[in-house]
């Protein structure tokens, strides 16, 4: 039987149009030109000028070439000229690559080779690292250096030739007709993994995820129309979970933050009256850190959303009496950003604060643009018990999962298999359908809202010629979440101690990679000569 749904109703410009974050800023520039859209220190802009100069963006970077499939780095800080990169480098077509800014040189130019970058945006205050990643990487990109007005530099400038970014936006087209993309399948940012085994993996992302992470993310956080939203997430992760797409859908306002330090955040909420906020379990613990809070202290609740390590019950109940009210959330780059939330009941308010913090260190449930959550049998590919005992691993479907990763059909194959997304997480599921994460199979520590690789820190360990074998693990910590702790097996005859291994990873790993704890002794083992890091993770609460 032939639909009759499905007959001479085809698709045509007038009823069917690739979905895209974009046109959050076009309509909100149509509808609330007037609307402040960013405030980044004394500088105000609206969404008239937000979208006009992301129209300039994208007309000068045309200029130079950039169309579909190519990609545009940026080195940028929680500044505006970030915030434009996000419209203006898809606009043109090209595929928007923001680097960490924490990252080594060599990473970073990795990256840049692999992404094959025909263009890098850069803050002035990082010029010295631009200028050591440029000695590393093949490719050589065009350079344009922001100088942020609302900054005082406290280093000379390294001249690298580079284009001023206000000059270069300025030689744009405030008419032009930007590009929407031919497919919403089409990439629209690329991120790259800590790379816990081998090189790190470009992870795709597509216009279709954007537009939707974008749009559930203003529902799942309950932001109304206008939220104020303060920028203490680094916008190079996950694109800043989307949320430099969101606040458009809402006509809220972007107030930027280059550091995260705890007097400018009070500052902010209260001048600004902030909303709504993200980070790691660091950005709470500078938050409570500060010493004049109640000079600050806002009218009205705010909302933060973690994620990572699951808050101590201690630095919850901190956070609530500051006035913050903090919600847990888990993903991956590969699922855009925040994929799973712990999505809070009403009762459970009544509970005494150990039971809640219990509550809050679950991950939670599928996310609202999220269709299927499971923790899976990867061997068999069927859910395990919901007891809260089994442990399996934690698998995704739906719209919000990555393309890919680019250039690399081994991973690709690897990370589908089954017709499900694998995140290498290992985790329990309770019986109320609340997952909790348990493990990492692939040995990710997060720390402060970075992935570090425990890999990556064991291979340097043992570049040393002192180390006969090297087991790093997470370790509990309140201010960062987690941080790395070596256990280190040294060769016979060989002497080595804990300043010397300091020294040793401050000079071969980024400064936020560099285990916190030393420990030198015999590594336990399976019969077949496999790390039981386990039995270090218990060791480690012993000796901490």
């Amino acid at each position: 039987m032939v639909n009759p749904y499905n007959q001479d109703l085809d698709q045509n410009p007038a009823n069917y149009q690739p979905l895209t974050p974009l046109s959050f800023l076009e309509r909100a520039s149509d509808v609330f030109p007037d609307h402040i859209a960013i405030i980044h220190g004394n500088t105000k802009t609206t969404y008239r000028e937000f979208y006009t100069r992301s129209k300039q963006l994208a007309f000068s970077l045309a200029q130079l070439g950039m169309t579909r499939g190519s990609t545009v780095s940026t080195l940028l800080l929680n500044t505006p000229p970030m915030l434009e990169a996000h419209y203006g480098i898809p606009m043109c077509g090209a595929v928007i690559h923001a680097i960490n800014t924490r990252l080594d040189p060599a990473t970073i130019a990795f990256q840049l080779d692999h992404a094959k970058s025909e263009i890098l945006f850069y803050d002035r205050e990082l010029g010295s690292i631009v200028k050591e990643v440029l000695s590393h990487c093949q490719v050589k990109p065009h350079l344009i250096e922001f100088v942020d007005s609302e900054y005082e530099y406290k280093d000379a400038p390294v001249d690298l030739g580079a284009d001023d970014y206000e000059l270069f936006l300025n030689k744009g087209d405030s008419n032009y007709q930007w590009l929407m993309p031919e497919n919403e399948w089409d990439a629209i940012s690329v991120g790259y993994t800590s790379g816990t085994t081998g090189d790190p993996k470009g992870v795709v992302s597509h216009h279709r995820g954007a537009y939707l992470l974008a749009q559930g993310n203003a529902m799942v956080a309950s932001m109304p129309k206008h939220s104020v939203y303060l920028w203490t997430l680094p916008m190079f992760h996950c694109n800043g979970w989307c949320f430099p797409w969101t606040m458009s859908a809402i006509i809220g306002i972007h107030v930027c933050l280059r550091q995260v330090r705890a007097e400018p955040i009070w500052q902010s909420i209260k001048t600004h009256k902030i909303s709504h906020l993200c980070g790691a379990p660091i950005v709470m613990s500078v938050i409570l850190s500060f010493d004049k809070q109640q000079d600050y202290r806002p009218d009205h609740q705010v909302q933060f959303f973690t994620a990572a390590a699951p808050p101590p019950e201690n630095v919850l109940k901190q956070m609530q009496q500051a006035g913050f009210l903090v919600t847990h959330l888990y993903g991956l780059t590969e699922t855009y950003g925040p994929a799973v939330i712990n999505e809070w009941h009403q009762e459970w308010d009544s509970l005494n604060m150990t039971e809640q913090a219990s509550l809050k260190a679950r991950q939670g449930v599928r996310y609202l643009p999220l269709e299927h959550l499971s923790v899976l049998n990867p061997e068999t590919m069927k859910p395990v018990p919901a007891d809260g005992k089994t442990i399996g691993e934690v698998m995704f479907q739906g719209n919000i999962v990555m393309k890919g990763y680019l250039k690399n059909k081994t991973a690709n194959d690897k990370a589908f298999a089954g017709g499900w997304f694998h995140s290498g997480d290992l985790a329990v599921m309770h019986p109320d359908g609340y997952l909790q994460l348990k493990d990492r199979s692939k040995d990710i520590i997060i720390s402060g809202g970075e992935n570090i690789s425990s890999i990556e820190i064991e291979e340097a360990l043992l570049k040393n010629e002192c180390v006969a074998a090297a087991a790093v693990i997470a370790v509990a910590n309140e201010k960062w979440g987690e941080v790395p702790c070596a256990f280190i097996e040294l060769k016979v005859q060989h002497q080595w101690n804990s300043d010397e291994a300091l020294q040793w990873c401050k000079s071969n790993l980024a400064s936020f990679k560099v285990p916190k704890y030393y420990f030198f002794e015999d590594i336990p083992r399976t019969s077949t000569g496999k790390i039981q890091k386990y039995v270090l993770r218990e060791k480690a609460k012993k000796l901490i």
